[in-house]
């Protein structure tokens, strides 16, 4: 029986090992870098150690580091989460010749599919040897690791080789592998998954479905089980595909495997994950299981029912992300003030009220998932728990999960993997009620420092005050007010708004007749405003900007802190550039971010170095834009 386990990750899935552990009345041991010190994860474990320095290579990477770190808290068991190390044959084996238990997939199975090009190879296909017009559109892929790291969709032959040596790039920094592989794109196609678990008595369960279709950067953000729509011949070839896959590799514990289901119905083995996905919880809410507590149990050698139990209802999972949809997907950092979800549906984190989102590790701040008896309700129990969810902090994605949850296309089951790519720019425009958010957002500010109506009452009409707020997709709002008569406030330019309470934190407004309230809460000059069609995060104007803020046109500022991998070949100070030109490439939260030329004219500064960090609004480059006829004629030549 183990009685100490070692979670070899940090954050929300080391919190939720965690938590089944305490269940089972097993004790907890953290690993953590410099940077996680006061994470969740650490303070949730009986027993931390900690690994020094912040980058991964250096701390959650380092098997040996770890090894050690389980002997000396007397660990007798290691369970590796998902990410870092949970893939790699080498470690599992470390942890084995140390005489702990490794929560997972034997070191060979691990190994045989942890090339995708092997694995395939397994599953007797093969990727293209050589591409021609007709292959296309296809995929460039990462051999090792995941994450929608090293991928890029072709669809020119012009554009192959140089899609090949940034994905060569991109994956041997990620994973220290620079093999690529090409495969088919399926247009149009949904990515649906087969959960397994595998005894090592020769019991293997096949746990439904999960369709993880709605992704950004190949990343994904909205899972669901069972998956929508698939006839029942579909998945009985999925389930059959899998448990053969698992029984090849003599497998055991928990494992994904993935697949790309074209409209036509026709199933594209994509890769086995021999570990615990993120995506885990829809199929425990489904089939009322615990997958990290039978982890363990056959980890300790116990022996699986011979069948699984039977699946009920729906079950779907929104990633909350540290990140602007609107801008790139470009990843957030800063101080979490406050999480606060519907107690109706289950949150996964790794996060605490308070805490800060860095910059060296993957932005999602949580996961919540939704239960009911059918689809329908599942997705509107999400939407309506996360619209009514409180995440002060840096920018999310709460508002794009919201809408994908309501979209008509989502509601009636059409999922595929280019959903954002067509919708994304819909999902993003500015919430109509922005107005009347900032219109709150000012009566809040007044009553916090004038009283509730405004002070005493006066017999002179009081001069209108303004306070202007910025959204944060860069609108301003301006907001004319005054004390009313005998207590209260009036708003100009809206004549059909009457301002009837502004109570501390909370303001009601009518409007047309409809009485709504709106929440406000403050920290420094950014406000957060929950009103009745979704959250809005505002930012008071100052009245007098620092002259110091403003920034010379053409500047190139670092949208996130991260690190300069890359510049484009060839560039430097006195080089031409082309409006839309990418010169550098920053990795930030696991993600790569292109930097691109603002306009055609001269590169009159290049500050930005490989290999260095930078803040965000860091000067990065200046481009001296040119007069439009000089940019013709430049073309023309």
């Amino acid at each position: 029986m183990i009685s100490t386990v070692l979670v070899a990750n940090r954050g929300e899935i080391a919190c939720r090992v965690f938590r089944t552990c305490r269940e089972l009345g097993i004790a907890t041991v953290a690993v953590y870098s410099d940077a996680d010190a006061s994470a969740l994860h650490v303070r949730e474990a009986d027993a931390a150690v900690r690994l020094p320095g912040a980058a991964p290579g250096d701390t959650y990477l380092r098997g040996d580091l770890i090894v050690k770190a389980a002997l000396a808290a007397g660990a007798d068991a290691v369970h590796p989460g998902y990410g870092f190390l949970s893939e790699n044959a080498g470690f599992a084996q470390e942890v084995a010749d140390a005489g702990l238990v490794w929560i997972g997939p034997p070191p060979a199975a691990i190994e045989a599919m942890a090339s995708k090009t092997r694995a395939k190879e397994l599953m007797g296909l093969a990727p293209l040897a050589e591409v021609t017009e007709a292959d296309l559109p296809v995929l460039v892929k990462a051999a090792a690791g995941g994450g929608g790291r090293g991928m890029r969709i072709v669809r020119s032959l012009d554009a192959l080789a140089g899609e090949l040596e940034a994905a060569r790039a991109e994956a041997l920094s990620a994973f220290g592998d620079g093999e690529v592989f090409v495969e088919p794109y399926v247009e149009a196609g949904r990515h649906v998954e087969v959960q397994i678990l595998a005894d090592t008595h020769g019991t293997v369960w096949a746990l439904g479905t999960r369709d993880c279709s709605l992704q950004r950067r190949h990343q994904k953000v909205i899972e669901e089980s069972p998956a929508p729509g698939l006839a029942p011949a579909v998945v009985a070839s999925l389930h059959e595909a899998s448990v053969t896959a698992a029984r090849a590799v003599g497998y055991a514990g928990a494992g994904t495997v993935e697949f790309l289901v074209s409209p036509a119905g026709t199933a594209h083995f994509l890769e086995m994950n021999t570990r615990l996905q993120v995506e885990h919880p829809v199929t425990e809410a489904v089939f009322g299981i615990d997958l990290v507590g039978l982890q363990i149990r056959v980890a300790e050698g116990e022996a699986l029912p011979a069948d699984p139990p039977a699946a009920s209802g729906h079950a779907v999972e929104a990633r909350l992300y540290a990140e602007d949809p609107a801008r790139g997907w470009a990843p957030q950092t800063g101080t979490l003030q406050r999480l606060d979800v519907d107690p109706g549906v289950r949150l996964d984190t790794g996060y605490a009220d308070g805490d800060t989102v860095g910059v060296h590790y993957d932005p999602m701040i949580a996961k919540v998932i939704a239960w009911a008896p059918t689809r329908q309700q599942a997705v509107r129990r999400l939407a309506h728990a996360l619209r009514r969810a409180r995440v002060h902090g840096p920018v999310t994605n709460r508002e794009l999960l919201v809408r994908s949850l309501e979209h008509p296309d989502f509601a009636s089951g059409q999922l595929d993997t280019g959903f954002y790519d067509r919708h994304l720019d819909a999902l993003t425009r500015p919430a109509p009620d922005a107005a009347l958010a900032a219109v709150a957002a000012t009566l809040a500010d007044a009553a916090a420092r004038g009283g509730r109506f405004g002070g005493a009452w006066r017999n002179l009409p009081a001069q209108a005050q303004t306070k202007t707020w910025t959204d944060r997709s860069g609108g301003e709002h301006e907001v004319r007010y005054r004390p009313a008569r005998g207590g209260g406030y009036t708003v100009e330019d809206m004549p059909g708004l009457r301002v009837l309470d502004t109570a501390q934190g909370r303001v009601v407004l009518e409007t047309d007749g409809v009485v709504r309230a709106w929440d406000v809460t403050a920290y420094g000059a950014t406000v957060h405003v929950a009103g009745p069609a979704g959250s809005h995060t505002l930012t008071a104007r100052p009245r007098f900007p620092d002259p110091e803020d403003r920034t010379e046109p053409g500047s190139l500022l670092a949208p996130m802190p991260g690190t300069v991998v890359r510049l484009a070949e060839g560039i430097g100070e006195g080089s031409w550039v082309d409006k839309g030109q990418p010169l550098i490439w920053l990795e930030a939260m696991k993600m790569e971010h292109r930097i691109v030329s603002p306009a055609s004219g001269t590169l009159t500064a290049l500050h930005a170095v490989t290999g260095r960090q930078v803040e965000v609004g860091a000067l990065l480059a200046v481009v001296d834009e040119a007069p439009a006829e000089a940019t013709q004629e430049v073309t023309a030549s």
